[in-house]
């Protein structure tokens, strides 16, 4: 069992950074159930709730939160409770009377986790958005992409996951953490905007210090520099190298016999277009499978550039048991990973439960909400 075990939270379903956080939670140990909407009137992925894979490792119980009836179990649920999340905009939950001082009054040691694009406050905080607004606001999305390109779309991975779930995970056990010494509930504001600016601090420095430019595919980490980018071999598909260190730039020119690169010019900009034009040139020779058994496993800092599906199959990804099956579904293993108390996925990701009160008992609700159910 993980090394949050005894931990009991309560996830008022939301999608995305929320779902994540309930994952990495729920994968660590901690007993979590999810509480949805009975029913769904806007559903925004029309799929088999099996493939909801971040719903994984918790139950989840359908429960009407506009019924006084729903208000009153979680408020019964909160007195036994560790923490609970949401997702809503400001000021949602304290309408519906499951706000933090309503649920802080059942149990002052709560920590109230409360999971938002804009934030608690500010100009736009009453705005709806999702993940590429959030990080245009922070300056991320602009700073990725094509020289002389549009911005580029990475996924939802830097607002939604990194800065919403990963960030909402975080602050929660750093408050529960202090709430075990203090015995005093707090409320975590993660926005994504403020994980999404947080996740920028190393360009932020790196601005700061004149050593960045704002025009995307102009810099060391922005796919600027011909040494830390991916390239096009001969089948149409992609090797990415990164040797950033001057020792590690040299194994590569050695291993791609380009003794006419000079490696103390590795850092001099105007030396990049015709250093990228031999190192396009060369990466064109081979498929990427042949660079593979050349360069894979060595200094050059080297890796191919694979699919989802390939990622999966990779020798080392297998090793690692970094990819596993559950219920016929292949999906990331938990992580991180602890030596002694090991994280696991508990339960495949399902529908919600009818069998209501099975559910909480196991949760550990206390008689007092068994019995008003």
């Amino acid at each position: 069992m993980g090394p949050l075990k005894g931990i009991k939270i309560i996830e008022i379903a939301g999608i995305g950074p929320g779902q994540l956080a309930g994952m990495l939670l729920a994968d660590m140990g901690a007993s979590l159930v999810r509480i949805e909407r009975p029913f769904a009137d806007d559903p925004v992925l029309n799929m088999d709730p099996r493939f909801d894979i971040l719903n994984r490792s918790r139950p989840i119980i359908g429960v009407d939160l506009k019924t006084s009836e729903g208000v009153d179990l979680v408020l019964d649920l909160c007195e036994d409770a560790d923490a609970i999340f949401e997702g809503f905009r400001p000021g949602t939950m304290e309408r519906l009377g499951l706000g933090p001082d309503q649920c802080m009054d059942r149990n002052p040691k709560l920590v109230y986790g409360c999971m938002t694009g804009w934030g608690q406050d500010g100009p736009l905080a009453d705005s709806a958005g999702h993940d590429p607004n959030y990080i245009a606001l922070t300056g991320v999305y602009s700073a990725i992409g094509e020289k002389g390109g549009d911005p580029v779309y990475p996924l939802n991975l830097i607002g939604d996951m990194g800065g919403g779930g990963v960030f909402l995970a975080m602050g929660m056990l750093a408050a529960l953490l202090e709430a075990g010494k203090s015995g005093k509930g707090q409320v975590v504001d993660a926005a994504m905007v403020d994980g999404a600016a947080s996740l920028m601090t190393m360009a932020h420095g790196f601005l700061a210090a004149g050593i960045w430019r704002e025009e995307r595919g102009s810099n060391v980490l922005d796919g600027g520099a011909p040494f830390a980018r991916a390239y096009r071999t001969s089948d149409d598909k992609h090797i990415v190298i990164a040797p950033i260190e001057n020792k590690f730039f040299k194994i590569l020119l050695k291993e791609l016999g380009l003794e006419e690169i000079d490696p103390a010019d590795q850092y001099n900009q105007q030396e990049w277009n015709g250093m990228q034009r031999r190192f396009e040139e060369v990466f064109k020779t081979r498929t990427r499978d042949e660079w593979c058994d050349i360069l894979e496993g060595t200094d050059t800092c080297f890796a191919p550039v694979l699919g989802m599906r390939e990622s999966m199959r990779h020798p080392h990804n297998t090793a690692r048991n970094t990819f596993v099956t559950v219920e016929g579904i292949k999906q990331a293993a938990p992580a991180p990973r602890f030596s002694r108390t090991q994280s696991e996925i508990r339960s495949a990701a399902g529908p919600a439960r009818t069998d209501i009160k099975g559910v909480l008992e196991q949760w550990g609700a206390s008689a007092k909400a068994l019995n008003n159910l």
